[in-house]
């Protein structure tokens, strides 16, 4: 298991959830994936967001199910870095209006 695969970033829970939370949580996104939804389709871990598919839930799942594998999953998640997420674009008008900024701020004329 890596930590991109862990099974608490894959489900997107934390790791007081309870056995029967993260069996609820496995069954709602497996049931949002296959009617497709957009908003399940990835997840953030401390090395940007990934692609979570119905193998990787199922997985996940199966993993927390095991004592041992769970209790390895929760020191990783508990002492791993917070999640990255990626900042949106910007706009083009919004870069051209900070390289205009920075052009008057050096003394730069239009």
């Amino acid at each position: 298991m890596t930590l991109s695969e862990n099974p608490f970033f894959v489900l997107g829970l934390s790791v007081d959830t309870s056995r029967i939370e993260i069996e609820r949580e496995a069954q709602k996104l497996l049931g949002m994936l296959e009617l497709g939804f957009a908003a399940v389709k990835s997840y953030a871990t401390p090395l940007g967001p990934r692609e979570r598919t119905a193998e990787a839930v199922r997985a996940a799942v199966a993993a927390l199910r095991d004592p041992y594998q769970r209790l390895v999953a929760e020191v990783w998640a508990r002492h791993s870095p917070a999640p990255v997420e990626t900042a949106p674009e910007p706009e083009p008008a919004a870069l051209v209006e900070t390289h205009a900024g920075a052009r008057r701020t050096f003394g730069w004329r239009p």
